[in-house]
């Protein structure tokens, strides 16, 4: 078996399973063995009822209680014919519903453990469907780190360890590849070390050093195809000069605002690029709300006034509606006669025929869409700009799209993620880049709240102020639904929550990542046009439509997040002119905790708030937060790993001076590593 050998190799594998495994993009025995795990369950320390008090006890919490049963459960038939197993041991009540034969375990005189959520209904403290386990099986289980693998419909959990626990065995998957010298100077454990660990875990410190391990080979496999492939390119030469920038000065001077200096250095440099005898490859960062999108309509304007074509590239489908009609007002507002034409994927089509033709016709088309622009089949008219963002990077696998349609457009890509210039430099190798460091003045600062839970009827009462004086909110949760293997506000108990305090008054609303594209259009338009007043979501309006009368933002759970995402987050309420708040729920009783969340209530600069966060952070402090997911490598994250990810690229440097072609016996292993997988792993990356 090796790691390119198909899912269907493991046993008890077969069709149908292969078939649930590809559509979450796992076809090879290796893509299972880097499917890590998202977390891991540590059972708690068992507990008696006594130990439960005002101080102690927290609502909804995951506790494991030892109890002696001293009678047997009561069965009964509820509604449907379902069976309700039900006892009540030292004042708990404990239920089971369409499990009568949970009775047969739970037998009088057995010392037991009852493993669940632990709710207080009334004056009764009540757990629902708890897991039991003998008292000496339970104390041997504490002391493990359990994979907790992300959910993949039809293959549970269990099923998962198992298929990985088999494969852990086969010890040609497991060979390592890096170099010894490499390894040894860097202290770095060996690869099945490393793997074994990563998915079961003998203690903290063994997860620690192989998280490391593998976190340094994805950013040095990275690092190495980037280079490897820069080291075979030269220049290309532009198709598209651009001149006359005397047009751009000409709309600047009919804005109704004044661009920030960062803005018009960075117009300058992108101008400059554009203007010269090569093909542009640049990096635009910039902050939540700094103004990139007005750079971006700029410079396709002077596109369209030089008579090429241009296109910008949006994650969501509503965003690149937004787009639209925002570029449709600018040409309205400045009185340009540029064909503006918007294309999605969910378009009808009628409307997708109705663009291709405009596109195909207009030469000096301003074209706005989703990755449908690369994976329809349009024809374009002297295409001689795309601009993407960082979500839908523009990679390899999508400047090939353009290739194979005979175009070489100049590139710019958009990012929000404050990156240390330092770590940019290493990440975007083949990118110039521009930095936009300030937002517009006329913007007032959110003012932020880092709270308890104790609060929470409070922000409530905050969010109905708000909304009565006709703004909108945000509130966002960790998770879509209720999980035993994650603690946390949910969304879809929390909306229900919500809508029954808040009365009819106001319509909340439900976003989330497992619903459907044209559900998730439908709730952000209607959020939109103020038909939904607060809508409560996971993290998927990161990257949403800009809704400028949104003015208050609640992030339950704020403890879990990173603070960069956080910051994302928060980046969607202040959009306008009115004042906006962000309240962050802390949830922890972590002295850390609260001192991360206090940078955010004391800042709303993103670079400051990065570098503050690499100085808190521990090795340990990965467990549920990830700071910059947006580059979508499966362990590595750039800031709590900066330290990596240049120990990363200084190996790599070395080893491609020492030997480009990658042509020693020495480093055979590797090549044919790069060679396995990089083509995978750069669309993955999509950088």
């Amino acid at each position: 078996m090796e790691k390119s050998s198909p899912v269907t190799e493991i046993k008890g594998i077969g069709p149908k399973t292969e078939e649930l495994f590809q559509k979450t993009g796992v076809y090879t025995v290796g893509d299972i063995l880097l499917r890590f795990p998202r977390t891991y369950m540590q059972y708690p320390p068992m507990i008696v009822p006594a130990e439960l008090n005002e101080d102690t006890f927290v609502d909804g919490k995951i506790y494991a209680i030892s109890l002696r049963v001293d009678k047997s459960p009561f069965t009964r038939m509820g509604r449907n014919h379902k069976a309700i197993t039900t006892i009540r041991l030292s004042g708990i009540e404990m239920v089971w519903f369409s499990m009568p034969y949970i009775k047969n375990e739970i037998k009088v005189g057995r010392q037991l453990v009852f493993y669940g959520k632990l709710r207080l209904k009334g004056q009764q403290l009540h757990m629902e469907q708890p897991k039991i386990f003998d008292s000496n099986d339970y104390q041997e289980l504490v002391s493990l780190y359990l994979p907790i693998y992300s959910i993949i419909k039809g293959i549970s959990n269990d099923a998962m360890q198992k298929v990985v626990r088999q494969l852990l065995n086969e010890d040609p998957l497991l060979s390592d590849y890096l170099p010894n010298s490499i390894r040894k100077e860097y202290h770095l454990c060996e690869y099945n070390y490393s793997i074994k660990q990563i998915h079961f875990p003998d203690s903290m410190e063994s997860l620690i050093d192989a998280r490391r391990r593998l976190v340094f080979d994805e950013f040095f496999l990275f690092i190495m195809n980037m280079r490897f492939q820069k080291q075979k390119q030269e220049k290309e030469s532009s198709g598209f000069a651009f001149m006359d920038y005397a047009y751009v000065e000409n709309l600047l001077k009919k804005l109704p605002f004044t661009l920030t200096e960062g803005q018009m250095k960075s117009l300058k440099e992108i101008a400059n690029d554009l203007s010269g005898k090569y093909r542009m490859q640049r990096l635009l960062q910039g902050d939540v709300g700094s103004g990139k999108t007005i750079i971006a309509f700029l410079l396709m304007a002077w596109a369209s006034h030089l008579g090429y074509q241009s296109a910008i590239m949006a994650p969501t489908e509503v965003l690149a509606s937004q787009h639209y009609e925002t570029f449709c007002k600018y040409c309205k507002e400045f009185d340009l006669d540029i064909p503006v034409v918007l294309l999605t994927g969910q378009m009808k089509a009628k409307e997708k025929r109705e663009s291709y033709q405009t596109i195909a016709e207009a030469k000096n088309a301003i074209i706005v869409g989703t990755h449908a622009l690369i994976q329809e089949k349009i024809v374009y008219q002297g295409l001689s700009l795309v601009i993407t963002d960082e979500q839908h990077r523009f990679g390899v696998k999508q400047r090939e799209a353009f290739s194979n349609k005979g175009l070489s457009p100049h590139i710019l890509v958009m990012s929000a993620t404050p990156i240390p210039r330092t770590l940019g430099i290493i990440l975007y190798g083949d990118l110039d880049i521009s930095v936009i460091d300030h937002v517009p003045s006329k913007r007032l600062p959110i003012k932020n709240s880092v709270v308890g839970t104790r609060f929470r009827s409070k922000s409530y009462d905050w969010i109905k102020k708000e909304v009565d004086s006709g703004h909108q909110a945000y509130v966002i949760c960790p998770l879509v639904e209720e999980s035993e293997n994650a603690e946390g506000e949910n969304v879809i108990d929390y909306t229900k929550r919500l809508q029954a305090y808040f009365g009819d008054s106001i319509q909340v609303g439900t976003l989330h990542g497992k619903m459907k594209g044209a559900q998730k259009v439908a709730v952000m338009e209607a959020f939109l046009r103020n038909e939904i007043q607060v809508l409560v979501s996971t993290t998927v309006v990161e990257v949403g439509v800009n809704v400028p009368n949104a003015t208050v933002m609640l992030i339950e759970n704020a403890d879990k997040f990173g603070l960069a995402q956080l910051h994302q987050l928060r980046g969607r309420v202040g959009r306008g002119d009115a004042q906006s708040y962000c309240i962050f729920m802390n949830t922890s009783t972590s002295k850390t905790a609260q001192k991360r969340l206090e940078i955010l209530n004391q800042s709303n600069d993103g670079f400051y708030i990065a570098s503050c966060d690499l100085k808190l952070r521990g090795p340990g402090d990965f467990f549920g937060i990830r700071q910059s997911g947006d580059l979508a490598f499966k362990l590595a994250d750039i800031y709590q790993d900066a330290t990596e990810l240049e120990a990363a690229s200084e190996a790599a440097n070395r080893i491609l001076e020492e030997d480009p072609e990658l042509s020693s016996p020495y480093h055979q292993k590797l090549r044919h590593e790069m060679e396995q997988i990089m083509s995978q792993f750069r669309d993955n990356i999509n950088l």
